[in-house]
């Protein structure tokens, strides 16, 4: 049986992907699978997905364009089939390579939330992100985010923030926000090598502390209510004292699992590990594999196994030590950061019981 309270990453075409980007994580997953392997998300699996799951489809890679236009028509049919009546919402992340003005009229068509990766201007941008012939992506990318923009195509931006990007925090803000860019999510990249030693495209953990320091300090002066970064949202959402909406900062994990390609399903799309597969959905039901104590241990795990620094911290409600990948890596930036937020988030709060600020 279909289930709403669990969300699910699809991987339709595993990690096959048209860019080379230096800190990608999820390139490696290939040597998961057969030599091969034919990575494409077969029509029996792609059934018993769209059948058995009811909520928002997110579709990622890899880069999912490389199935082409008439894979995600098939989408559409097959959502109509399993879910008639009802308003199915699906979301690709791209990193905007492919995109032209078919696939912008079919993602408006059927109302798509369209994430684009772009990690600021070319010499930003070009730093990390480039394709399999080690040329910049960034003018490719950039047409496609403005024809996204001509189809009037729902969009936020992933902006990664590696070790040179955060060295440049208000020439990303300003030219995103100079290309009309409304919505926007600032991604730490923390990655490690085999033996867990950093990598060299890291962040430095104060360095993206105060990469969201400068941004905030322009975006609360100029641009509140008219930008919005979700960092800063899911800030906000944590002083009000919701839930957190994203795993990132939620009290623990486990919520969101990922679907591979041949139907295999693991915790989480940074856990995608043969200890952490779950099953497969041709064996088993979406909801069984949620429901596994294997799956429920891995997510209080991250609350349970909090060290002292982290349970005594004062900003503990709006971190929650963050993604237990990172192992609290980015601890020092994040404690830097909300306390230099803190006033005014406390400010935005209060406007907002008072009814002052829209929420």
């Amino acid at each position: 049986m279909p289930n709403s309270n669990i969300q699910v990453i699809a991987k339709p075409i595993g990690s096959v992907c048209n860019l080379n980007c230096a800190y990608c994580f999820y390139l490696e997953k290939e040597k998961l699978f057969p030599k091969n392997e034919n990575f494409r998300m077969p029509p029996q699996v792609l059934s018993a997905f769209i059948g058995q799951y009811d909520g928002e489809f997110v579709w990622q890679g890899g880069e999912p364009t490389l199935l082409g236009l008439e894979y995600f028509r098939e989408v559409i049919k097959l959502q109509e089939r399993f879910h008639p009546g009802t308003k199915v919402r699906n979301c690709l992340q791209t990193n905007g390579i492919l995109l032209d003005d078919q696939w912008c009229a079919f993602l408006k068509q059927n109302d798509f939330l369209v994430g684009i990766s772009l990690d600021g201007p070319q010499e930003v941008h070009d730093i990390y992100r480039r394709d399999r012939q080690r040329a910049g992506t960034f003018e490719k990318v950039l047409k496609g985010l403005r024809l996204l923009k001509k189809y009037k195509v729902e969009f936020n931006v992933l902006a990664s923030v590696a070790r040179e990007t955060a060295k440049k925090p208000l020439e990303v803000y300003r030219f995103l926000r100079s290309e009309g860019v409304e919505f926007i999510q600032f991604t730490p990249i923390v990655e490690r090598d085999e033996k867990g030693g950093i990598l060299p495209w890291t962040v430095e953990p104060e360095s993206y502390g105060d990469f969201l320091i400068k941004i905030f300090d322009e975006w609360v002066k100029m641009d509140a209510g008219k930008v919005f970064v979700m960092n800063f949202e899911w800030a906000l959402n944590a002083w009000v004292g919701d839930p957190s909406p994203i795993c990132l900062f939620a009290e623990n994990c486990g919520g969101c699992l990922v679907i591979e390609h041949n139907g295999d399903v693991y915790s989480c799309d940074h856990y995608v590990y043969p200890s952490r597969r779950l099953g497969n959905i041709l064996e088993n039901e979406l909801n069984s594999l949620a429901e596994l104590p294997a799956q429920k241990a891995f997510g209080a795990l991250k609350s349970s196994s909090l060290p002292a620094k982290c349970t005594s911290c004062e900003y503990l409600f709006a971190c929650r030590g963050e993604c237990p990948k990172r192992e609290q890596y980015l601890c020092a930036g994040y404690k830097k950061y909300f306390k230099h937020i803190a006033g005014a988030m406390e400010n935005m709060r209060d406007q907002l019981k008072t009814g002052i600020m829209r929420a």
